[in-house]
């Protein structure tokens, strides 16, 4: 325990001690990490609103129109059910389409509540068992009588799964320049402590400290450095995050029907990938620099 103490000890005094360094490290990690939180924010909603209109990826539902009467949409319901690729179709009516709402809105389906009038449509639900008919089932609905709009999400979706393999590429591509650039960074800083402690370490060496003793300060140091950055880049990310749900998360619950993933998720794993990243860069930067200077 002595040990690890003054390990410790000595990780902090070098921190201080080169200050304006230690500062240039914490700075270029928390930019990384800042950039690269940007990247799974993105990422994540990405995903959630595939994922969203993906439940419906099975189904075509044909929008009415005010004056459509329930009798009128039997006439099409039983028209639909003699198509070929047709598995089921049937009436929703406005007042089930607003507790599915609320249902998918989870905690923040109150919101709903304060509307003074249901402004979702009736509608048909047609539910498809073969895709390849999907296309010329969405052609076929769109040319009854009586509808305002046909949805269908195929073509949304597959355009939402490449732009979501896209922002990964890119993610990891900027991650990888931004993870080199930030190893670079506190490996000259730990040189910097190194070349400050050459007489201190040649002295330990004399009289007998194992390598090891010799590099955990260092070590220490490197991962102190990612630590702190870390938790800076984890606060900033949840207080960025938090203004974008403010400025766009209740437009976005008006025209696209889907809730933005919630601050506390994100903080939650941003605060577990952050700090294994923060420890790895400031650990690998204090090593390269090791192997270099301590002859490791």
């Amino acid at each position: 325990m002595k040990r690890f103490f003054y390990t410790l000890k000595q990780a902090f005094v070098q921190v201080l001690r080169n200050r304006a360094m230690s500062i240039a490290s914490i700075f270029a990690i928390t930019a990384m990490l800042l950039i690269l939180s940007l990247f799974f924010i993105l990422v994540i909603n990405v995903n959630t609103a595939a994922e969203t209109i993906q439940q419906d990826y099975d189904s075509i539902e044909i929008f009415l129109a005010d004056d459509t009467t329930e009798e009128q949409a039997d006439v099409i319901i039983d028209d639909i059910k003699g198509e070929k690729g047709v598995e089921d179709a049937f009436y929703k009516s406005k007042e089930e389409a607003m507790s599915e709402f609320k249902t998918r809105w989870g905690e923040n389906g109150y919101l709903l509540n304060s509307l003074q009038e249901n402004p979702l449509p009736n509608s048909v639900v047609i539910m498809i068992n073969d895709l390849e008919q999907a296309d010329s089932l969405a052609e076929k609905a769109a040319t009854y009588d009586g509808i305002e709009d046909v949805k269908f999400y195929k073509d949304t979706v597959d355009k939402l799964l490449d732009a979501t393999k896209f922002i990964q590429i890119a993610a990891v591509i900027v991650m990888v320049f931004l993870i080199i650039v930030s190893i670079v960074v506190v490996s000259n800083t730990i040189k910097l402590t190194v070349f400050n402690r050459a007489n201190e370490i040649n002295i330990m060496k004399y009289v007998g400290a194992t390598n090891w003793f010799i590099r955990g300060p260092f070590l220490a140091e490197g991962i102190i450095i990612g630590i702190i950055s870390a938790g800076i880049s984890v606060g900033l990310s949840a207080l960025i995050y938090d203004k974008i749900i403010d400025a766009i998360g209740g437009q976005l619950f008006s025209v696209l029907s889907m809730p933005m993933v919630p601050v506390g998720f994100l903080v939650y794993n941003f605060a577990w990938i952050f700090l294994a990243l923060g420890i790895s860069i400031g650990a690998c930067g204090s090593i390269i620099s090791m192997r270099k200077f301590l002859d490791a």
